[in-house]
C-alpha cells in the first residue's frame, strides 16, 4: 500500500491517473463507434428500449416513475452500468438520452454519451446494473447540451425510491436514478460521475457530425430506427 499523497505535485498525479484508467475503463466498453456503420449504435438502441420495458413492468416503480413521469424532461438510459476491478477500480457505460417535446409531448431521437467513474481501492469481482435516469428539470436536460457534465456538482442528483407505496413527490433534484441489479430494482448513488458526449457514436447514428442541440431542440437529424425506443418511453412514463 502506498504512502499517502501530501502535495500538490501529487495531487496532480493523482488525478492524471485517475482520468487514465477512467479512459482506459471506457474504451473497454462494448458499445463504441468506430466507423459509420451504425449498427453497434442500433444495438445500444434495441437494449435501451429493453431496459426501459424491464422498468415499466415492476409493480414496485410504477407509482414513483408515474410521479416523475408528469414533469419529466427527459430519460437518461444506460443498458450496462459496469464496477469492476482493474487497476484502480471504477465504474462506467454507455448510455442514450432522449428528451420530450414541452409542446407536443413526444420523445425525441436519442443521443449517445458515456458515462464513468474513477476511484482509489481494491475492489474484488464485478457487477453489472441496468439504470435509468430521469431528468425532471430544464437545468438538468441543459447539461446534456454540454460536452461534458459531473454529476451531483454541476447538476443535483438523487436515489429514486422503490418499493410498494413508496413516493417520488417531494424530490426537488434535477435527475432521479433508478438501477436493476441481479433482477432487483433499488435506487443507486451517482455523485462524482462525469457524463461525456459521444460524438463518434452520435456521428455514426445520424451520418454527420451534430451537436445535442441539433436532436433535441431544432431537430435538424433523425432515425426512424429509434421508434421503438420512444414508443418504450411513452409507455414508461404514462
Amino acid at each position: 500500500m502506498s504512502a499517502p499523497i501530501h502535495n500538490h505535485q501529487g495531487t496532480r498525479t493523482t488525478g492524471t491517473l485517475v482520468a487514465a484508467a477512467l479512459t482506459v475503463f471506457v474504451s473497454l466498453l462494448p458499445v463504441t463507434a468506430r466507423s459509420e456503420d451504425f449498427t453497434q449504435q442500433q444495438q445500444l438502441v434495441d437494449r435501451a428500449k429493453m431496459t426501459l420495458e424491464a422498468f415499466a413492468a415492476e409493480p414496485g416503480l410504477k407509482g414513483s416513475l408515474k410521479q416523475l413521469g408528469e414533469d419529466a424532461k427527459g430519460l437518461f438510459i444506460i443498458p450496462q452500468f459496469m464496477r469492476g476491478a482493474f487497476m484502480f477500480g471504477g465504474a462506467g457505460g454507455s448510455g442514450i438520452l432522449i428528451a420530450r417535446d414541452e409542446k407536443t409531448g413526444h420523445w425525441s431521437d436519442p443521443l449517445f454519451y458515456n458515462i464513468g467513474s474513477a476511484s482509489f481501492g481494491l475492489q474484488v469481482g464485478a457487477d453489472v446494473s441496468e439504470m435509468v435516469l430521469v431528468v425532471r428539470t430544464k437545468k438538468g436536460l441543459e447539461q446534456f447540451y454540454t460536452n461534458d457534465f459531473k454529476l451531483g456538482a454541476n447538476v443535483g442528483v438523487a436515489v429514486g425510491p422503490v418499493g410498494a407505496g413508496t413516493s417520488a413527490k417531494g424530490i426537488t433534484a434535477d435527475i432521479v436514478s433508478y438501477a436493476k441489479k441481479k433482477g432487483a430494482f433499488a435506487g443507486i448513488a451517482l455523485d462524482g460521475s462525469m457524463v461525456t458526449v459521444s460524438n463518434d457514436s452520435n456521428k455514426a447514428y445520424y451520418g454527420k457530425d451534430v451537436r445535442p442541440t441539433d436532436v433535441i431542440v431544432t431537430k435538424e437529424v433523425g432515425n426512424p430506427k429509434s421508434l421503438e425506443l420512444r414508443e418504450a418511453a411513452e409507455k414508461l412514463l404514462k
